[in-house]
């Protein structure tokens, strides 16, 4: 497997892969009208055999009180292909996008997914830091992950994705 940024040539399996993942159109709409407007942060793909089979994409969001706003990343989505789930292609994924996340001078990373899942790197849930997702989700389900120390040290608010999001 080989883990990598994403390329031109990437945008129709990547299209695929969170189409197949997803069971429909709305994320890889997203991920399109995000591209196109030019607000990704971080786009890495998995490959087998030259053959993209993961996908995982990071693209600026916000955590905003009444007096401040702090920088943040939205991580939507991580995807991989269903044949090629439960073989560590997600875990490799994100090991490698919050790597170079934190590379790039990044601090913060919000998500919402599966609570189960997205623990094992780090990231918990955000209601302990006073961070609210901006849409209606279960407490367990909105995360957060400091990518260096004292990243979240009083920070609180509401946390804004891109608005491609919304409804999806």
């Amino acid at each position: 497997m080989i883990i990598r940024r994403e390329e031109p040539q990437d945008q129709a399996a990547i299209r695929h892969v969170n189409e197949h993942a997803f069971g429909g159109a709305r994320e890889a709409n997203a991920i399109d009208a995000l591209r196109d407007r030019g607000v990704v942060t971080l786009s890495l793909v998995a490959l087998i055999d030259d053959r993209v089979v993961g996908h995982l994409f990071f693209t600026p969001a916000s955590i905003e009180s009444a007096d401040r706003t702090w920088p943040a990343l939205g991580l939507a989505p991580l995807s991989v292909r269903p044949e090629y789930q439960r073989q560590g292609i997600g875990t490799a994924l994100m090991k490698s996008g919050l790597a170079d996340c934190a590379r790039l001078g990044h601090e913060r990373v919000v998500v919402l997914g599966h609570s189960i899942y997205y623990p094992r790197f780090g990231f918990v849930r955000a209601s302990l830091y006073g961070i609210r997702c901006e849409w209606e989700a279960p407490d367990e389900a909105f995360m957060v992950l400091a990518l260096r120390p004292g990243a979240l040290d009083r920070v609180s608010g509401l946390a804004k994705y891109q608005p491609e999001w919304n409804g999806v």
